[in-house]
């Protein structure tokens, strides 16, 4: 049986996630293409984003910031998640390949797509909700990126959680199995919490 403070937790991390959520959704189309925009061209002048080969990143699911414009940079390899169980399966990605609609309406590649080994990983765009200046995130519950990035082969790769400016906050409820970032981005910039 949770606790009381486990459970004030865990109330706290709905609510904010809850109220996060409703503000981006509040967007404007306008405002989240260029939000979105500006962001994109802070990660393309980041030398951890430069110096990468094989990047993994995500399909924008209720106005998550948008990478699209990145995926045109043909010259990177690019990974996107399939939702299978519990895990979070990478799979190559080139424009124009198909997709599906997978797990919680979320856009996934094929099933047959190439898979993607985790020794090949440069660097991992990290959907959030939220994200802290220490580097914590806050997630949508399910704990796929928690789970993922606490395994030895995943520990060591650079992370960046991607939100817009009003989710990057102080401080965020943290558990003991939450695995920090290595830095955060947003539509002002880049924030470097720890280099790898």
């Amino acid at each position: 049986m949770a606790s009381y403070h486990e459970s004030r937790r865990i109330w706290e991390k709905a609510e904010l996630r809850k109220s996060l959520l409703k503000t981006r959704q509040s967007m404007t189309v306008a405002q989240w293409r260029e939000k979105s925009a500006r962001l994109s061209t802070h990660l393309l002048s980041s030398p951890l984003f430069t110096s990468a080969k094989t990047i993994l990143a995500y399909f924008s699911f209720r106005q998550e910031p948008d990478l699209t414009n990145l995926f045109r940079q043909t010259h990177y390899f690019w990974g996107f998640p399939r939702c299978v169980g519990k895990s979070l399966h990478w799979h190559l990605w080139k424009t124009n390949d198909s997709v599906i609609t997978g797990a919680y309406g979320i856009t996934e590649p094929h099933p047959d797509a190439p898979t993607i080994d985790s020794a090949f990983v440069d660097l991992i765009l990290v959907p959030s909700v939220a994200c802290d200046y220490q580097g914590y995130r806050l997630g949508y519950g399910g704990g796929y990126y928690d789970r993922l990035l606490s395994l030895p082969e995943w520990a060591s790769k650079p992370t960046i959680g991607i939100v817009f400016d009003f989710a990057y906050l102080p401080q965020l409820p943290v558990e003991p199995w939450d695995q920090p970032l290595s830095g955060v981005c947003t539509e002002t910039g880049l924030k470097m919490i720890s280099m790898l």
